[in-house]
């Protein structure tokens, strides 16, 4: 569904350029380019905005304030991959890379497998960068599809047990769950609907807001709603978990993240808070850092089987 949806904004926005070509055909060239150029970075525009927001929320908060340096960069380096994924990668190849379940000569028993879960208004062609380098190793993975799109963040707790349930059958073993954003809400809602503690190795969170986000106060969706800071159900997920589910997590946070603000929303009471400096929203997901970490987690032996 989101592919479909995607690829229709990709659709307009060629038919914008094209209309727009066709009807400044006798202005002067400049003029013309600085259209297509003006049409081409709109979104480029929208991310600064972004960016200004968060820093003005987070002038109180307890994470380490970004300069404008920082924030300048990453919104450069942000406006760069935007494109990439959303105009490229979860419209068009949302299915590159299947997921891997059968490894030759059963390498994977007793190895630790990953289910990846994407965040709002994403798919699994996200994580992309990330298969392609997986495809390379003995590692099971499965990457979900959260549909539908603009659904409650407790409706998707069944597609996760499913895909967990696909790793833990070829490898015997506890799996990874690697969320970006909205992600790490969605690895929570499972774990307490469905008691899996014992089925978890690890769940490394990545810009999540475990404490909601300011950009969702006004969402008109139901997870986005969901999301808001100091939503009932963020505080209904929190009271439903013992202090001794957080162990469980490793969570990336950055003051440039320019969806989940204040940044120290992204963090968890009782678990491993890492901060990234100057990374963004989207780009976290492939900081080096992270990538890093969980492949170390891969390379451990893993728990006894489940």
């Amino acid at each position: 569904m989101l592919a479909h949806l995607q690829q229709g904004i990709v659709a307009a926005l060629l038919l914008l350029c094209g209309a727009w070509l066709w009807w400044s055909r006798d202005l002067p060239g400049w003029v013309i380019v600085g259209g297509v150029l003006l049409l081409s970075l709109a979104h480029a525009v929208f991310l600064a905005f972004e960016f200004a927001f968060a820093q003005w929320i987070n002038r109180h908060d307890l994470a380490p304030r970004a300069t404008w340096r920082m924030l300048a960069l990453a919104w450069l380096r942000e406006s760069v991959l935007a494109p990439q994924v959303f105009l490229w990668r979860q419209p068009f190849c949302s299915n590159a890379w299947p997921d891997r379940l059968g490894v030759a000569g059963a390498a994977a028993t007793g190895r630790t497998g990953v289910v990846f879960i994407h965040g709002f208004v994403c798919n699994r062609g996200l994580w992309n960068p990330w298969l392609a380098q997986l495809h390379q190793s003995a590692t099971v993975f499965v990457a979900v599809n959260l549909e539908p799109v603009f659904g409650s963040i407790d409706d998707y707790a069944a597609l996760i047990d499913a895909a967990v349930r696909r790793v833990e059958k070829a490898t015997g073993a506890p799996v990874l769950l690697v969320c970006h954003s909205m992600g790490g809400l969605v690895a929570r809602v499972w774990l307490r609907q469905y008691q899996a503690d014992a089925r978890v190795q690890h769940v490394v969170t990545i810009g999540t807001p475990h404490g909601g986000t300011a950009l969702a106060q006004h969402s008109y969706v139901s997870n986005g709603r969901q999301m808001a800071v100091g939503s009932a159900w963020l505080e209904q997920l929190r009271r439903d978990e013992s202090p001794a589910r957080a162990s469980l997590f490793t969570c990336y946070y950055s003051s440039c993240d320019n969806i989940v603000f204040p940044s120290t929303s992204a963090t968890l009471d009782g678990a491993q808070n890492i901060f990234l400096a100057g990374v963004p929203h989207v780009a976290m997901a492939f900081a080096p850092e992270v990538i890093d970490a969980v492949r170390e987690r891969l390379d451990a032996p893993a728990a006894p089987g489940v």
